[in-house]
């Protein structure tokens, strides 16, 4: 497992048991064995992936996770097109993730360098991090030339590749016309390179992938990641206390999981912040005054959120936090509680909202469909106000 060794090498412990961004290999990955054994399934089976999740619960973490399990001859490829405005953006982050993942020491990887060399980019090294950085300037079908060109030129080497394309979704914002119906004609023709679609804002991803008349309908097989199993997660950070000499008790560790709402990122922050007190027994005063300060470090934020909404996109957005899962937004009891106005109104407000991405919305396991707030310290921060 090359990658997986090229990938332990570079790792560097995080500053605490409980990181918030980055991943630092399996000793600080919680859980996901039935995401990670899927995924690998699919990769061997040569499918490839639609990976979807609501904002930082923890799709990255397992892509990467996926990627350092790769069976041998095969090699990973990860790239974050979110920056990326164009097609020319897309094709300058492409490179550089494929010259940063395969080393020119040897080959396959001293071809791939001197074919993306032949591209003439201009070629410069990060001075933090000393990895590649490929630019191109090219007008836009000269940009989809130079794309298909690396993807065939990956496609006619000995290894397979997998190439996860993370906020995958961002392709749909290009001004380039009917970039997604080009990307599935490229893309379509491989048979060495299996993707890994990820994206964030699910229902943009739902409807590239599963609406008949789009270009990439039924390309890849779904997959939804949700939140880690508390028992096992709850597990995996007593073990990580205990690693440094801290104790918690599985009642405070459920409070602090309640207010996360169970969340990945939030979870790890507020274990974060509760770690750097040193506190040989962690208290329910320990995590409360953490939480605390969290909120009130973010008010600035909130107070953004207010100065840059609407009064009534402002005052559905406090609507929506205390409702946790709004189901009925037109529903008379819930316009009536929070005094929104007409349903009309409210459903001009929530689509603006879910444009701003401050809210988005999912079904129940019964298929029910419900709006919530993508910022959990807003909800909780707009909890204390009220």
């Amino acid at each position: 497992m090359q990658m997986q060794m090229q990938m332990q090498m570079k790792m560097k412990k995080p500053s605490t048991p409980f990181p918030t961004t980055g991943y630092f290999g399996p000793a600080f990955f919680c859980n996901r064995e039935t995401e990670t054994k899927t995924l690998l399934e699919n990769i061997r089976g040569g499918l490839s992936t639609i990976l979807t999740a609501q904002r930082r619960i923890g799709k990255t973490a397992l892509i990467m996770h996926v990627l350092g399990r790769l069976p041998a001859g095969t090699r990973g490829i990860y790239l974050d097109i979110l920056p990326t405005e164009n097609m020319n953006g897309f094709l300058n982050e492409f490179a550089s993730a494929v010259i940063r993942n395969v080393p020119d020491k040897r080959n396959p990887g001293k071809k791939l360098w001197d074919f993306i060399k032949s591209l003439r980019p201009s070629l410069t090294f990060d001075t933090l991090t000393g990895t590649p950085q490929v630019s191109f300037t090219v007008k836009e079908q000269e940009a989809n030339r130079q794309i298909e060109a690396i993807f065939s030129f990956l496609e006619q080497q000995e290894e397979k590749y997998v190439i996860a394309i993370d906020e995958f979704q961002q392709i749909l914002n290009y001004p380039e016309k009917n970039s997604d119906a080009w990307f599935r004609s490229v893309i379509q023709k491989l048979k060495n390179v299996v993707f890994i679609f990820s994206g964030s804002l699910q229902h943009l991803m739902n409807e590239m992938f599963t609406i008949p008349s789009r270009p990439f309908y039924s390309s890849a097989r779904m997959m939804k990641i949700g939140k880690i199993d508390r028992k096992k997660y709850s597990s995996f950070i007593s073990e990580k206390f205990l690693e440094r000499n801290m104790g918690i008790i599985a009642e405070v560790l459920d409070k602090m999981f309640d207010w996360t709402d169970d969340h990945t990122f939030y979870v790890q922050l507020l274990c974060n912040r509760v770690f750097l007190r040193g506190c040989r027994v962690i208290t329910d005063d320990d995590w409360k005054e953490e939480a605390g300060r969290l909120l009130k470090e973010m008010e600035p934020v909130f107070y953004n959120y207010r100065a840059m909404l609407t009064s009534a996109q402002w005052n559905l957005l406090k609507a929506c936090a205390l409702e946790n899962e709004l189901y009925t937004p037109t529903g008379y009891d819930f316009i009536s509680r929070y005094n929104l106005g007409n349903p009309a109104s409210v459903l001009r407000c929530l689509h603006a909202l879910i444009r701003m991405e401050l809210i988005y919305f999912d079904y129940s396991p019964g298929g029910k469909k419900f709006y919530k707030i993508n910022d959990l310290l807003f909800r909780r921060w707009v909890e204390t106000k009220e």
